[in-house]
């Protein structure tokens, strides 16, 4: 019975291609150009106004700019097709990549908290607050940009890596917006304090960003199953065949922009093992018409025979 041994990636995207390659491929170029003009930016900013809050955010681009790189490296990897020693391809070097991103933020997140800290117990007066509410609008602007992008090359190829890194990125649109009000309220209130606080907030949410992106890594580094929704309408497709009578041993899984479906299909005992071979095969076509380019193995059982089973799937 044939398998379909191409990439492959959710049911929600297309047919991965070498197109989908290209674009994840610019993508990861895109954050790395982003993060390095936004260091540069903040840099000069937080050198004019000395403010906490900008302090945070530049130390979030820093960091930023580092997990974009290992991005860039893991998704090359990821794309690399299956050879001898890697049969079933690169694409956990996806996942991987977005637990190293996970690691930078929640390190920037630590650096911000020890700023904070020594800030509430010493406030200083914020210096030049027009310059950097200027600068970060431009940040602001920037990142929507490469934020929107990323968006579209999730959509068309349903990369983790990328995903991970738009999740930072659409963070660091909520924590320019924040680090702004913190300029502008400390500016017309006069209150030193405003600063500190709005860094701590900031710090939190950093340390949310990376613990979601973790999760998602660790789901897909252990091999977690699809979705209950996915694995039903796999079920339903199959099931569907006329002369499929039963479906067990149900697995699924998913590395980088791969994903693989084995099933046992069972069907009436009497037939033929051509005739069986061709309705795996009808089968198989229907399970790749919904998810394209999935890895797909279908294994024959003769209805009604007894056969030791696991306990899930």
């Amino acid at each position: 019975m044939k398998s379909a041994a191409i990439e492959a990636k959710p049911a929600s995207a297309p047919v991965f291609d070498r197109e989908a390659g290209r674009l994840m491929r610019l993508a990861t170029y895109a954050s790395v150009a982003v993060a390095g003009v936004l260091i540069a930016a903040k840099l000069f900013a937080w050198l004019a106004t000395d403010s906490v809050s900008m302090l945070s955010t530049l130390l979030d681009s820093v960091l930023d700019a580092a997990a974009s790189m290992i991005n860039l490296f893991a998704v090359r990897h990821a794309l690399t097709p299956a050879d001898r020693e890697h049969r079933f391809g690169h694409g956990k070097a996806e996942p991987l990549a977005a637990l190293g991103q996970s690691a930078f933020v929640a390190g920037s997140a630590v650096l911000l908290i020890v700023e904070v800290v020594r800030r509430l117990w010493r406030p200083q007066p914020i210096e030049n607050g027009d310059l950097g509410i200027l600068v970060m609008l431009g940040s602001i602007v920037l990142t929507v940009i490469l934020v929107l992008f990323q968006r579209h090359v999730v959509r068309k190829t349903g990369s983790l890596a990328i995903s991970a890194d738009r999740l930072h990125y659409l963070g660091d649109v909520l924590v320019n917006g924040g680090v702004i009000l913190a300029l502008v309220l400390t500016q017309l209130l006069g209150w030193p304090l405003i600063d500190p606080v709005f860094g701590a907030v900031i710090a939190v949410y950093i340390l949310y960003t990376a613990w979601s992106i973790a999760r998602s890594s660790l789901d897909m580094l252990m091999d977690r199953e699809l979705p209950d929704e996915d694995r039903q309408r796999i079920r339903a497709t199959a099931l569907a065949h006329p002369e499929v009578k039963a479906l067990h041993e149900l697995r699924t899984r998913a590395s980088g922009p791969a994903i693989f479906i084995q099933f046992h299909l069972e069907m009436d005992g009497g037939m033929s093992l051509y005739e069986a071979h061709r309705i795996a095969d009808q089968v198989e076509e229907e399970v790749l018409a919904a998810y394209p380019g999935a890895e797909v193995i279908i294994h024959q059982d003769p209805s009604g025979v007894e056969e030791p089973r696991k306990t899930f799937g």
